[in-house]
């Protein structure tokens, strides 16, 4: 029962990273100084904190329910 809880955990937490937009690309213009707004608090807004939330939450169980079978 966990083990299918897990995987379908493991599928969503997949097919969500997927879905955020690419933020490892516009860190990496700070190297050639090609990104400006790096450094300004932009707010996410909408789907991408809706994407972010998810994300946080599914990494969380992902986590908690592999430590519950590995101490099983």
């Amino acid at each position: 029962m966990l083990e299918t809880i897990l995987l379908v955990v493991s599928v969503l937490l997949i097919a969500i990273v997927l879905l955020q937009s690419n933020k490892a690309t516009d860190a990496g213009g700070i190297i050639t100084g090609g990104n400006q707004e790096l450094f300004q608090n932009m707010k996410e807004r909408g789907a991408e904190l809706f994407i972010t939330r998810a994300t946080f939450v599914l990494g969380a169980l992902f986590f908690i329910i592999s430590l519950i079978l590995f101490l099983k």
